[in-house]
Formats: structure tokens, sequence, C-alpha cells
């Protein structure tokens, strides 16, 4: 059963060349079309383009929901409401979301999940990936990514880095 993604993670991972992860540890991902149409919108064009090779190959797939979103999933993003009821109605086996409001969301309906960071402690603790600490680095440098540093401190420290 593949993974369900909101639209951040990806978008991240691909600017900063590391969309393979997302493959690499979940095997394939679904998307909700307000994704997709966040995705296409993303302005770095190799990473778009890295999207939509995996689109292209299938192990991005786009699916559409077959039932309407829950109310109280109306009030977030178009993409975070999307992927959550996604994930949901298959009963994905993780859901890939950064934005905190999406994750307590994800974890009252008792969705397992995880965010960008996990995917690259994993990668870090896998050996896909040499150092934790320069992906946080370009992140924060090529997309401005926000991670606090007693955040940034523990995740460093979970993997002896």
């Amino acid at each position: 059963m593949p993974a369900v993604s909101n639209t951040s993670p990806i978008t991240n991972l691909a600017v900063i060349g590391r969309l393979d992860l997302l493959r690499q540890q979940l095997g394939s991902v679904l998307i909700p079309p307000a994704v997709h149409a966040e995705v296409l919108r993303m302005p770095d064009a190799a990473g778009l383009s890295l999207v939509q090779n995996a689109i292209s190959e299938g192990w991005i797939e786009l699916r559409s929901l077959a039932s309407p979103i829950p109310d109280d999933l109306k009030a977030l993003d178009a993409g975070e409401s999307e992927a959550l009821a996604l994930a949901l109605e298959t009963k994905a086996p993780r859901l890939v979301i950064d934005e905190s409001i999406g994750r307590q969301h994800a974890a009252r309906l008792g969705l397992p999940h995880v965010g960008l960071l996990g995917i690259l402690r994993y990668a870090k603790n896998s050996g896909e990936i040499d150092s934790l600490r320069a992906e946080i680095a370009v992140l924060r440098k090529k997309v401005h990514f926000f991670i606090s540093d007693e955040l940034e401190g523990r995740l460093l420290a979970s993997v002896g880095e």
C-alpha cells in the first residue's frame, strides 16, 4: 500500500535533489489533486523536473478522492486536507506531512505520519545520506526551511552528529 504525501516534503526534497529518498523509504507515494496542483507551481525548474519524472515513472501517483473531504479537515489548506483525507480513505501506512496543524490532525485521526526531517533522519541512520547536518543546511539555504536550534540539536544528537 502506497504512502500519501502533502506538498512540502515532496517539493523540498526535490529542490535539494533528494526526492529519491521518498522512493527508497516508501516505495510509492500517492498525491491528491490539490497537492499535484501545488507541486506544479513549484518555481524550481530542476526540482519540478524531478517530480515530473517521478510521476512519469509511476512511483508518485495522482489519486483522486472517492469521498468528500470530512468537515473537520475543510479548514486546512487544500493540499493538507486532501492528503489527510486520501490517507484515511486508502488506509495508507504512512502520511508524509510537515505542517504542525496537519500533523496534529494526523495524530488525532490515528494516521501514522512522518515529516521531511524524519525522512532525512532515517536516511542518515540507513546510510542513504552522509550527514543530516549538511542536508539541513542545504534545506535552510535553498528553501528557507525553518527548524529550531533545539530541534536541530536533538535530531543531530539522535544520529550521532
